[in-house]
């Protein structure tokens, strides 16, 4: 018996390539959700009715409610950086009266690649601070509006929100050298130095102690876990193994609190046998006794940017603003300012 050859039904697919959207936005745009740019609507209705694309009875039930909701993930809301950046992004989102779910992923890969899977399913964008190449391929891959804060030239293809942090090591390695440091030490995190991403702070330490004719010996980077505690463990193994230095760039405000106070608890002056310089200008560092020297980054900002990049990838426009990633991805950049105290 003879078989009839019917034509393949169209897909939603089919209509994003076509429009040159992603599916999401292709579904947007059908079932008249909000965001949408109104002449990247009229192309994908268009497109959708010269192919003849009908949306299944299935589709048509699995249609979100018409309220946006925005998936976060952070790495931990104990760290009192990431705060600001919620702040931010609440703020950004409410203004466009979007829901946030916030993830946390304790800086472990295996929950990393958990949340990417919910937020795929359960949001209609994300914002993410990710550690994991994997779980960073996994949502930009899977079409959901997307943009990852604080990449470090990661090689994934993903619209980023990133911290320009070369100028501000530059500024710290500066004004170290102002002060007539010569042996500089490092205290990395260590979740991220043993997460097989780029360590992109790891190398800038050693590029610009280069540019500055400055030695960097092998003890004189040690790794932490990121906290109070993690800074004072790592600044005991500099004290044992690296008397000499003069000076401590820590990757991060908590690690170098922890690393300051170790160094003061052992009975080295601050700054006049240690200096101490941090990274993210927590409010925290006002606080201890002297008050820390650091790179500060404008967080709220952060996390605002975030959400307005987010909201052009869901209009259909091209999104980002100043910058752009090595991976050709567009990207906004978020600059450091040296902000000067007692700790050097």
């Amino acid at each position: 018996m003879a078989t009839t050859n019917r034509p393949r039904r169209v897909t939603i697919d089919d209509v994003a390539r076509a429009a040159g959207v992603s599916r999401q936005t292709v579904s947007r745009a059908i079932n008249d959700k909000p965001e949408i740019d109104p002449a990247t609507r009229q192309r994908i209705l268009a497109a959708a009715q010269r192919m003849g694309y009908r949306p299944s009875r299935f589709a048509r039930g699995m249609v979100r409610q018409s309220t946006t909701t925005l998936g976060l993930v952070i790495a931990d809301v104990l760290n009192p950086f990431f705060p600001e950046v919620v702040a931010g992004v609440l703020e950004a989102a409410d203004a466009r009266g979007w829901h946030v779910a916030v993830y946390t992923t304790a800086s472990r890969i295996a929950r990393e690649q958990e949340v990417a899977e919910t937020v795929i399913d359960h949001a209609d964008a994300c914002v993410a601070f990710l550690l994991d190449d994997a779980a960073i391929a996994r949502i930009a891959s899977s079409g959901l509006p997307f943009v990852l804060l604080g990449n470090e030239d990661r090689p994934v293809q993903a619209p980023t929100v990133r911290i320009d942090f070369g100028s501000g090591i530059r500024q710290a390695f500066a004004h170290l050298v102002s002060r007539g440091h010569r042996r500089i030490a490092m205290i990395d995190d260590r979740a991220r130095a043993e997460s097989g991403t780029n360590d992109v702070r790891s190398t800038l330490f050693t590029e610009v102690a280069a540019e500055f004719d400055l030695p960097v010996e092998p003890g004189w980077r040690q790794l932490a876990d990121n906290s109070v505690a993690g800074g004072a463990d790592a600044m005991e193994r500099l004290l044992t193994t690296a008397p000499e230095i003069t000076a401590v760039v820590s990757y991060n405000d908590m690690i170098a609190i922890g690393a300051m106070r170790h160094a003061l608890a052992r009975g080295h002056a601050v700054p006049a046998d240690l200096a101490f310089v941090g990274f993210d200008g927590l409010a925290l560092g006002e606080l201890v006794d002297p008050p820390l020297t650091t790179l500060a980054i404008d967080k709220h900002r952060l996390g605002r940017a975030a959400v307005e990049q987010v909201a052009d990838q869901m209009a259909g426009t091209t999104g980002g603003s100043a910058g752009g990633s090595a991976n050709g991805t567009p990207d906004t950049v978020i600059r450091t300012e040296l902000v000067v105290r007692g700790s050097t």
